[in-house]
């Protein structure tokens, strides 16, 4: 018989991640945010109606949504990246705005990495190239932060933490007091 072969490790904590992960979670936070906005503005168009009884109808085209919109987005980022480091989607998949050189980043490098990422954008998506090509995966509005996106959740100690807990439920109850168990289980004086 062979001895078993130990498990491979699971993790890719602290590398950096890729452009699929990265995407995806934009993907979820636009839509989460996008979502958030719009239960907003219902919210206050309740409220206007249940106030004043007038019906008011928020329209795309309109300037003042555009910018609400804008302004809510800028928020909506910065605010996460500057507080944790993640975005809702971004946590969902486990991956953290870290510092270039993989310290945690200070807020204001959160603050500037919001600003700044529309370039990636208006670049025709040029910014965005540094994701596929880098071996860091840096994106410019990363390298004008100073930031990198990596992987944050371990996959095998969430595996271990999960085995702990099944090994604590299969556990039998230690005895209430040595009194209780058998003679030879009573430390010696």
């Amino acid at each position: 018989m062979s001895a078993p072969v130990p498990a491979r490790s699971v993790t890719a904590q602290g590398n950096y991640a890729g452009s699929v992960s990265r995407f995806l979670a934009y993907a979820i936070d636009l839509f989460a945010s996008t979502a958030v906005f719009t239960l907003v503005l219902a919210g206050i168009s309740y409220v206007v109606q249940i106030v004043t009884g007038k019906q008011v109808h928020w329209d795309r085209q309109n300037i003042v949504v555009v910018i609400l919109y804008v302004a809510w987005e800028f928020f909506y980022f910065g605010y996460s990246w500057a507080v944790s480091g993640r975005t809702f989607g971004m946590a969902v998949l486990g991956v953290r705005v870290v510092r270039a050189d993989g310290a945690v980043a200070e807020p204001r490098r959160g603050v500037i990495r919001s600003l700044v990422f529309p370039l990636s954008f208006l670049l025709l998506g040029l910014g965005f190239l540094g994701i596929l090509v880098q071996r860091e995966r840096r994106a410019l509005h990363d390298l004008i932060a100073g930031t990198a996106v990596i992987y944050a959740w371990d996959a095998r100690a969430a595996r271990l933490r999960f085995l702990a807990r099944e090994a604590e439920t299969a556990a039998p109850p230690a005895p209430a007091s040595p009194l209780a168990g058998d003679a030879e289980a009573v430390p010696e004086r």
